[in-house]
């Protein structure tokens, strides 16, 4: 019998075939600490009796949730991310230099089959390269940080299976959002989503980051993509054998598998105020739009901006929109600057800000408030995500959050 990426992945790394429902434990081949729950990290570490993590050259420690800060207390995780990187020796710490979910690949940490825990629900992001990352509570990872291990579950996996072309209007956040609402918000709860098929085999590996970004607003525990030579390349390796082979057996085993045909994809949103209630752009209706956000470690990269660039190039966003760009890294930053792409964004009227996770957590750079109408790219719709709790959020793909900005209200790209 056959076995499902996960189940490789976990068998190569316990060094035994296993199954769904087994509880193993993993060796971790890195863990992401974010800012925000440094505090909570560092204490609870020190509580369990460890004085030294497990393996410095296997922590990164990202500042990015609080970064420039907003509130004086802001500060304290700051410092303590900090001073714990310096009495530890970790090497791997980055202030300011992007959203933590960009960064863990995009500098290299994570390579196709490895275990990743991170201290965000989103960690679930680097199955786009084909890893097994998951988010953990600041306690796992406190443990993790003096052992180097974890228990867990071995997920059972529900296959989504794309196939076909793309209409050019229609993005891989589309895709995304109509699988989760057709999955619903607990439809995957640990589970793993395996998304095959000709359609995301054709995808990048950005597009594919925003798919296993998402994947845990359906519940589930991790999102995969079977690595290929666009994986490789993004990755800057050669692919050995395991990961070659690293891809769901023809007789592999699934709970369930989804087929979906690429023409039948239309450019969607998620609705106020839950990720799986999505509808087709052409079914919401007429909706004043008084911001927009480009940006998220969901949509934040230099494809996401580029796209929205096409829609916007010499053209004005409506007057009375605010709209507020967030390059998801410096080096998207820098090469969105260098290509002319920001350009063109500022020259619609965007507002750039620095790279962080800034307004998609609610934190900084643009919070709404009562009554207001905001399209978004990042991940969630939740009350009181981005501002106050009569916030209306909307998430859509780059090219509609484009087209909206232009209209000045709900628009779908055409």
């Amino acid at each position: 019998m056959g076995h499902t990426m996960i189940e490789k992945i976990i068998a190569h790394n316990v060094g035994r075939e296993v199954n769904p429902g087994d509880i193993v434990t993993v060796d971790v081949d890195y863990v992401m600490l974010d800012d925000i729950m440094m505090p909570f990290i560092v204490s609870k570490f020190k509580e369990m009796g460890f004085s030294k993590v497990w393996d410095t050259e296997k922590v990164v420690i990202i500042c990015d949730h609080l970064v420039p800060a907003s509130q004086v207390d802001d500060t304290r995780a700051y410092h303590i991310s900090c001073d714990f990187a310096a009495e530890q020796g970790i090497k791997n710490l980055h202030r300011s230099d992007g959203i933590c979910h960009q960064l863990m690949t995009e500098a290299g940490y994570v390579k196709p089959g490895h275990v990743v825990f991170g201290t965000d629900s989103h960690t679930t992001t680097y199955g786009c390269v084909g890893a097994f990352s998951s988010g953990i509570g600041y306690t796992e990872m406190a443990s993790i940080l003096g052992t180097g291990q974890l228990w867990i579950r071995v997920p059972s996996t529900i296959k989504v299976n794309i196939t076909g072309k793309l209409p050019s209007n229609v993005m891989s956040k589309d895709v995304i959002l109509k699988v989760i609402g057709d999955l619903t918000a607990a439809g995957a709860t640990y589970k793993a989503l395996e998304f095959t098929g000709d359609t995301v085999e054709n995808m990048s590996v950005s597009s594919r980051m925003t798919m296993t970004n998402m994947a845990i607003e359906a519940g589930a525990k991790c999102g995969l993509f079977a690595p290929d030579e666009k994986t490789a390349e993004y990755c800057d390796i050669e692919l050995d054998d395991f990961q070659k082979n690293l891809k769901g057996d023809d007789d592999a085993v699934y709970e369930k598998v989804i087929n979906y045909r690429a023409e039948d994809f239309v450019p969607v949103m998620a609705v106020p105020s839950n990720v799986d209630h999505c509808v087709p752009i052409s079914e919401i209706g007429d909706v004043k739009v008084d911001q927009v956000f480009l940006g998220s470690c969901t949509n934040g990269r230099l494809e996401d901006l580029m796209a929205a660039a096409d829609i916007l190039k010499g053209k004005k966003i409506a007057p009375f929109v605010r709209f507020i760009v967030t390059p998801a890294s410096r080096k998207v930053y820098t090469e969105a600057l260098k290509n002319g792409t920001l350009d063109i964004l500022l020259d619609a009227g965007a507002d750039i800000t620095h790279p962080s996770c800034g307004l998609c957590c609610g934190r900084t750079g643009g919070i709404l408030t009562d009554g207001e109408v905001v399209v978004a790219t990042n991940n969630r719709n939740f009350l009181g995500r981005m501002g106050t709790n009569k916030v209306n959020i909307y998430l859509a793909s780059p090219k509609s959050a484009a087209m909206s900005a232009l209209t000045g209200k709900i628009s779908a790209a055409v």
